[in-house]
């Protein structure tokens, strides 16, 4: 059995309480509530994120082990290295952050699924995270082309920490072109962790691995309590952090 959330000031329980492996839902920690922007910055600090499908009540997840990338883990195919170059290169190719962010997680709920028949990106959720956009909490890396948005990720930032929701590709690779950008991003702003929340074999092939909740959830409080990155912005000279970073990370200390 699982709490129920009854009201805004239930808290979320402990994360080490998820239903364990083996049970009929691995890392479900709570079930009700709502969206709003205060409980998903509780959720989200204490490492805990929503997943639900259509005609289900909220559903609250801590799963163990975690999948996340450490930033300097990144790694890219020599195929696929060449893609991004090409793409940082190419007249009228670019990435931007946050221009079109409802854009993106709408095209991240209608995006195909392997072994998926539906998308737990619901209206709900979309409402959600498009205000909490608006707050200055949820963004979007998006890969153009000649005008067009073909791919792109939305995430979550708190402090000097980033979750992954989710990413679509209308172009081969778009998608990947948008998770190089954010880890360039990443490392121009001293981000060293991504979550990726639950193992994909897209995320492994980029360097992402799993490990233990109680160890992520370690890793949270001095990320979560960092300071706030204010330039949501993507320059083009961010490309030459592909191979690693080369000098002092940005603290946005500025005005």
């Amino acid at each position: 059995m699982i709490p129920w959330l009854h009201d805004a000031n239930d808290p979320l329980p402990d994360p080490a309480s998820a239903l364990p492996s083996g049970s009929e839902a691995p890392g479900l920690l709570a079930a009700g509530g709502e969206l709003t922007p205060v409980r998903l910055r509780e959720a989200y600090g204490k490492g805990v994120f929503p997943w639900y499908g259509e005609d289900q009540p909220v559903l609250w997840w801590a799963p163990d082990p975690r999948m996340v990338m450490y930033v300097d883990e990144f790694r890219l195919s020599h195929s696929l290295r060449k893609t991004v170059r090409k793409f940082a290169r190419t007249p009228d190719f670019e990435v931007r952050i946050d221009s079109h962010f409802r854009a993106v997680i709408t095209a991240c709920a209608q995006a195909p699924r392997d072994g998926q028949s539906g998308t737990w990106i619901v209206p709900e959720m979309i409402e959600a995270y498009c205000r909490w956009h608006t707050l200055g909490t949820a963004h979007s890396v998006e890969t153009w082309m000649n005008g067009e948005l073909v791919g792109g990720l939305y995430l979550v930032n708190l402090g000097r920490m980033v979750f992954g929701e989710s990413m679509f590709a209308r172009r081969t690779d778009a998608s990947k072109i948008a998770f190089a950008a954010l880890v360039c991003f990443c490392r121009a702003h001293g981000v060293t962790l991504i979550d990726c929340q639950q193992r994909t074999g897209h995320l492994a092939s980029l360097g992402g691995r799993e490990i233990p909740r109680a160890s992520f959830e370690q890793e949270l409080p001095p990320r979560v309590g960092g300071t706030p990155i204010r330039d949501w912005s993507y320059d083009a000279a961010m490309w030459d952090l592909l191979d690693g970073p080369t000098d002092t990370p940005s603290e946005d200390t500025g005005p």
